[in-house]
């Protein structure tokens, strides 16, 4: 068991992300990473060089994952009932850190017990599922004496709604006040193939839940669902995608437009370039007035949300 200075345990807590690349040389092997091992084509690096570029020369994913890991530390300890202390780390899938170099370095630590936490805040066997398969590969393979519990329900915990209906509700503000009531929400999340939803993938269903609750704290909205940043998966994929969700909002007469990435915990380049840059530009020149509510990053809410989820974890664990 891992004790700090005060002979407290220490629990590890890793925050799992995706990855992104930190500086425009590293894009091509960050997307061999994310093709498992398949060389991208040239004309593939080039058009993610460009995204990037765009965005200011590499993701801020692992940025902003490590400031969300350091407020979460302070965070729970400030919390805490002064029974453990609580250590914070981030482990990637697809670039450094890496989750096996994370668990590695947890044990490594003489850390025993930890917990961890998919950043994408609803489940998905190209999410959640597949950094519990890794989870479980490093711990096994390397015979590591650790024991790592993946927290889930952030989807629709209590104080993680609330920080997405905060966000909401300042972007709603850009609006002139007289234009308030007529706006038009359009709640975006990644899209995945038809057929992981149809294998029983709860991704779908957890958005909704989301969305539901949201609508809870904010009172009525006039939304929509939509998805964004389709892969090159073969077969069909979730929809509708953001631009035909524009046509029907123009159809119906409407104008303003607020975008809100439910999908999505942080900024990357799905939102910065997906949705500021190509959707914003597609909006715009539709005649629509186009706003995006802020990711949630390390706002305080958010920060609150990932402790509680922690602390509750915990106490049903001991």
């Amino acid at each position: 068991m891992s004790s700090n200075q005060s002979g407290k345990e220490t629990i590890g807590v890793m925050l799992m992300a995706f990855g992104g690349p930190d500086c425009l040389d590293a894009v091509e092997s960050f997307m061999e990473k994310l093709m498992k091992g398949r060389k991208p084509t040239p004309e593939i690096v080039v058009r993610a060089k460009d995204k990037y570029r765009l965005i200011g020369g590499k993701s801020p994913l692992p940025e902003i994952t490590k400031r969300q890991a350091d407020a979460l530390e302070s965070k729970l300890n400030e919390l805490s009932d002064g029974s453990v202390s609580f250590k914070t780390c981030v482990g990637m899938r697809y670039w450094h850190p890496f989750i096996e170099d994370t668990i590695t370095q947890m044990a490594a630590d003489g850390i025993r017990r930890a917990f961890a936490i998919s950043m994408s805040p609803h489940h998905s066997r190209v999410s959640t599922g597949a950094y519990g398969e890794e989870i479980d590969r490093v711990v096994s393979e390397k015979n590591l004496d650790i024991s790592i519990e993946i927290i889930g329900g952030m989807y629709n915990h209590p104080v993680f709604i609330e920080a997405v209906a905060e966000k909401i509700t300042l972007a709603l503000e850009r609006f002139p006040r007289e234009r308030q009531s007529g706006i038009q929400v359009i709640f975006s999340a990644h899209s995945l193939p038809v057929a992981y939803i149809e294998s029983g993938d709860p991704y779908v269903e957890e958005i909704k839940a989301t969305i539901d609750e949201v609508l809870k704290k904010t009172g009525p909205l006039s939304w929509k669902l939509a998805f964004q940043s389709k892969g090159s998966i073969p077969g069909a994929w979730l929809g509708p995608v953001v631009e035909e969700v524009y046509e029907e909002i123009l159809a119906g007469g409407h104008k303003d437009v607020l975008v809100v990435p439910v999908g999505f915990a942080a900024d990357h380049v799905e939102t910065l370039w997906d949705l500021d840059i190509l959707h914003k530009g597609q909006a715009e020149k539709l005649g629509l007035n186009y706003e995006r509510s802020d990711a949630l990053n390390d706002s305080p809410k958010f920060i609150e949300a990932l402790a509680s989820m922690v602390l509750e974890a915990l106490n049903s664990s001991t």
